[in-house]
């Protein structure tokens, strides 16, 4: 993930996953100590392109940047990635929804005094 900006990804095609979530506000600190886990894992897999992360107390929303849908659904078996969706639904969201969008064009802007 880049620190101070949007995700660097490569010239598209590629696909998103978008990862919209209410918490419970349960068990909040566990959650962040396992989000954290479950990010640095999905970096390290095969066909992982970045992520980007916004939310605050009502909504929180992630996408996660993947080269192919074998890609995505191999993150989607990995043994603690499962452990930590089971623990989501039972402990710490109150509702979710997940999208997967392929990526067809992107168009980016910064500004010329930004460094």
């Amino acid at each position: 993930m880049s620190e101070t900006g949007p995700a660097l990804t490569p010239e598209p095609p590629y696909y998103a996953v978008i990862f919209s979530s209410e918490h419970t506000g349960e068990h909040a600190g566990e959650y962040a100590a396992v989000a954290e886990l479950m990010f640095r894992l999905a970096s390290e897999q095969p066909g992982y392109l970045g992520v980007e992360r916004a939310g605050g107390d009502d909504l929180n929303i992630t996408v996660s940047y993947w080269r192919d849908e074998t890609s995505i659904r191999a993150w989607r078996e990995h043994l603690e990635h499962t452990v930590a969706r089971e623990r989501g639904r039972s402990d710490w969201y109150s509702s979710y929804t997940l999208r997967v969008a392929r990526v067809e064009r992107v168009s980016t802007f910064t500004r010329p005094d930004r460094p």
